[in-house]
């Protein structure tokens, strides 16, 4: 067997000494992958890939992809302004608080609405935008045809811009209004302000300004771009430092790198350092949730490293290649059992040991996850032969291969891929903060029930997803 550094041991944590096998901690995508056997359907691309650093902007096939994905929403081709606040009301999960005798506090009750009753499918996202102040009017018309300028309305209260837009003088309204290309008096009041506030907040995107001159019936395009902008106001869009195309991605990941310390979590800490000291575990990785990239699960990959020049090497490695990506940047803190005869530790800022009572102690190392959400599930094919070509040690020559590439690579899908296979992750929660270790799945149940000894009343999942071939081998006790 080739010889496994002390740096790779940070990385490629260990496992269950009692079953013989091997357990690594996973990130924030995989602790929301799809189950074993679970799939998807979305395959639509996001755009064209692309050849040089630009600026990329979500198309209106992108927020649509996210939609469906996320909140299984699709909006039909003929739009109707009840399919609207449908929609608005499950991306916000708001309250959607009706009348009932345990209510007494007006501003939550059921309103009288003159053309809607309880038996319509739009009547409980209607109550729900009502109460919570994105819908005024108790006459909804939610039959009627979507027009641009009501979803305007809706969306700019729905991401959370109503008490700015209530703030503009005349003057300043006019003058947004006047990017736009339409007169104020064309919209006046309250309504004017509400589009004059989504205007200058780039919640309408300059792509709308044609759709909005026209006026009229707004288009599933122009829905799924407001629907979208609004998922951004409201922060919960995807989670990411930026794409791999941007001039600046490089300095986003030191800068990420740069701030991120080790996790401390306390609490949690004590649970699973005491897996360690069972011999449960060799070997756990901490997170935090915060972090969570909130990627379509389909076009996701993650890839575990600790040395951010492998990172800014596997970006331009991804561009040499022609792909595109979002990137999203994810601290990760390796704990893991240092043995005595390994010899004295050298603690730095990002390496801290405690000696535990047989001798050995325990290492806390700095490291980190990178999540990617590739333009289409072609790209995310070919992630794989990219990596074993370019970022995997196949001997002791790297001259060929990216700085700092390992013998065995992580990296990991929360669905299925051809010439991946699946192992289980086990995961504890407390708070923010999470510790996962990876294992082999016939031997996920045992780590499992010794985590439930530890901490009954934590929270503590397992599920499957699907590794890359070396690491699977490494699970299996081989060196490549």
């Amino acid at each position: 067997m080739k010889k496994i550094t002390q740096i790779t041991l940070a990385a490629l944590l260990a496992a269950p000494v009692t079953l013989g096998s091997l357990s690594l901690p996973a990130s924030a995508s995989a602790a929301s992958a799809t189950p074993a056997g679970q799939t998807t359907t979305s395959q639509q691309v996001k755009g064209p890939v692309a050849q040089a650093p630009s600026v990329y902007t979500e198309s209106a096939a992108d927020y649509a992809q996210f939609l469906q994905a996320k909140y299984n929403i699709q909006l039909p081709q003929q739009l109707r302004k009840g399919d609207f606040i449908k929609a608005v009301a499950a991306i916000l999960e708001a309250d959607q608080a009706t009348a009932t005798d345990k209510t007494s506090d007006s501003e939550v009750k059921a309103p009288a609405f003159t053309d809607l009753n309880s038996n319509d499918s739009a009547y409980k996202a209607a109550v729900s935008l009502y109460n919570n102040g994105i819908l005024s009017a108790t006459e909804v018309r939610a039959n009627d045809k979507l027009s641009t300028y009501a979803a305007v309305f809706i969306a700019v209260k729905a991401a959370g811009f109503k008490e700015l837009a209530y703030t503009y003088p005349e003057t300043k309204t006019a003058k947004a209004l006047a990017k736009l290309g339409i007169s104020s008096s064309r919209v006046q009041g309250q309504a004017a302000q509400e589009l004059a506030a989504a205007l200058d907040t780039g919640l309408i995107p300059e792509s709308l300004y044609p759709a909005l001159r026209k006026g009229g019936e707004a288009s599933s395009d122009f829905a799924n771009i407001l629907l979208g902008r609004v998922l951004t106001s409201q922060g919960k869009y995807k989670n990411e430092i930026g794409r791999s195309g941007d001039a600046d991605i490089y300095s986003k990941l030191y800068a990420a790198y740069r701030t991120a310390d080790l996790i401390e979590a306390p609490e949690l800490r004590t649970i699973v350092d005491q897996a360690l000291r069972n011999d449960l575990v060799t070997g756990y990785n901490l997170k935090d949730s915060r972090f969570d990239s909130n990627f379509i699960d389909e076009l996701t990959l993650t890839y575990g490293h600790d040395d951010i020049r492998h990172a800014v090497q596997l970006i331009g490695l991804l561009r040499s290649e022609g792909i595109d990506a979002d990137v999203q940047f994810q601290p990760k803190t390796s704990a893991f059992i240092y043995l005595k005869e390994w010899g004295e530790p050298k603690e730095t800022p990002d390496y801290k040991v405690t000696q535990i009572e047989n001798g050995n102690y325990i290492a806390y190392a700095k490291e980190y996850d990178i999540q990617f959400e590739f333009n289409n599930t072609a790209d995310k094919a070919r992630f794989n032969d990219i990596i074993l070509k370019y970022a995997k040690k196949n001997s002791d020559d790297t001259s060929a291969l990216i700085h700092a590439s390992w013998w065995q690579p992580l990296y990991y899908s929360p669905t299925a891929l051809a010439k991946y296979p699946v192992i289980a992750n086990n995961k504890i929660s407390l708070g923010n903060y999470y510790a996962q270790s990876f294992s082999l799945k016939e031997n996920s149940k045992v780590i499992q029930e010794g985590f439930r000894k530890l901490a009954p009343d934590a929270d503590i999942s397992s599920y499957t997803f699907w590794v890359d071939q070396p690491f699977f081998n490494y699970l299996n006790g081989e060196s490549e």
